[in-house]
This record gives C-alpha cells, sequence and structure tokens, in this order.
C-alpha cells in the first residue's frame, strides 16, 4: 500500500453550502440565542459566515439590515450589553477604564455604553476592593509591603482599570484598616 492510500486518522469535512437569506438569517438568529451580543459583533459575525460559506442569494446579502432587522426585534439591544459587561466586569474588580475598554471592543458606542459607564463608575470603590481583596492588597495583606511590593500592587491596579487616587489610597492602606470612599 502506498503512502497517498493510506488512512491518516482524520475525516474530510463537508463544504458547507452557501448562504442565501433565509440560511443568513438562521445563523444570525442561533448566534443571537447563544451569545449576549451586540449589534457589531453579530454584523462582524455574519460577514465572517458569508466569508467562509459564500453567498448563493438571488441579489447581495445586505448584513446591515438583517442586523438592523434583529436590533428592531429586540434581540440585540446595545445598552442591554453594556449594563450586564459593566456589571460582571466590576463584580470580578475591574474598573472604568477597563470596562470602557471592553464595551469599545464589542462594538458598543458611547451613546449605549452610557449605562454601564455610569454603572462602573458607582461600583468603583466596590470593584476595587474587590480586586485588593483578591489580591491581597493593601488592607487585605497580611503584612505591610515594602516600596517595590506596593509600587507592584499600584501597577496591577491601574491595569485592571481603576484610577491612581483610587488604586492609591488602597495600596497605602495598613493591613486590616477599614476604608471609607465617602470622602
Amino acid at each position: 500500500m502506498d503512502e497517498a492510500a493510506q488512512p491518516t486518522g482524520r475525516r474530510e469535512r463537508r463544504k458547507a453550502k452557501p448562504l442565501d437569506e433565509e440560511r443568513l438569517r438562521e445563523l444570525a438568529l442561533h448566534y443571537v440565542g447563544r451569545f449576549a451580543t451586540t449589534r457589531a459583533k453579530l454584523k462582524a459575525y455574519c460577514e465572517r459566515k458569508l466569508r467562509e460559506r459564500g453567498w448563493a442569494g438571488e441579489r447581495p446579502p445586505d448584513v446591515a439590515a438583517l442586523v438592523e432587522r434583529i436590533g428592531e426585534l429586540g434581540y440585540v439591544d446595545d445598552r442591554v450589553f453594556a449594563l450586564a459587561k459593566a456589571g460582571s466586569l466590576t463584580a470580578r474588580g475591574l474598573g472604568g477604564r477597563r470596562v470602557r475598554q471592553a464595551l469599545h471592543q464589542a462594538g458598543v458606542d458611547e451613546g449605549d455604553a452610557e449605562g454601564g459607564m455610569q454603572l462602573a463608575d458607582e461600583q468603583a470603590g466596590e470593584s476595587a476592593l474587590r480586586f485588593a481583596r483578591r489580591k491581597r492588597i493593601g488592607p487585605f495583606a497580611t503584612t505591610k509591603a515594602d516600596q517595590p511590593a506596593r509600587e507592584k500592587a499600584l501597577a496591577s491596579m491601574i491595569r485592571a482599570g481603576h484610577g491612581f487616587a483610587l488604586a492609591r489610597k488602597i495600596v497605602d492602606a495598613e493591613p486590616g484598616e477599614e476604608l471609607n470612599f465617602e470622602d
């Protein structure tokens, strides 16, 4: 038996059929049903599927109209996505800059991101404390950190999206100290 005839152990994948209007709509609805998404992410998904599978429709695909229609039906709502994403990220201890970055990457425009950013601002202190607790920084440390460790902790908090003043206040806190953000 020559080498070309030997089985490789892999099955050949069938080439998927090119999309038409109905199949593209079904794919979009299936995607929306499975994932929390934005209009921009849905549009990118549909365009990727069109590149992968091709188009067999009678007229050119109108992805923008499909995404708009799905949004009008309420299946995709960028404002709701922004609130949910902001809530999720602040619950994990990430700050406003990281929330803004995540919403921008998801394609949420400034107007729709406003509610999520407001939530992140309102939760800034609690979110920073969650992060500090998880990383054992400042009031959650077992011992007072030396200068290099404090600088490293401060940099970590800033990378997590917290403002400098808030991060500094937490990093400079003594272990076990109660912090008040009402100042």
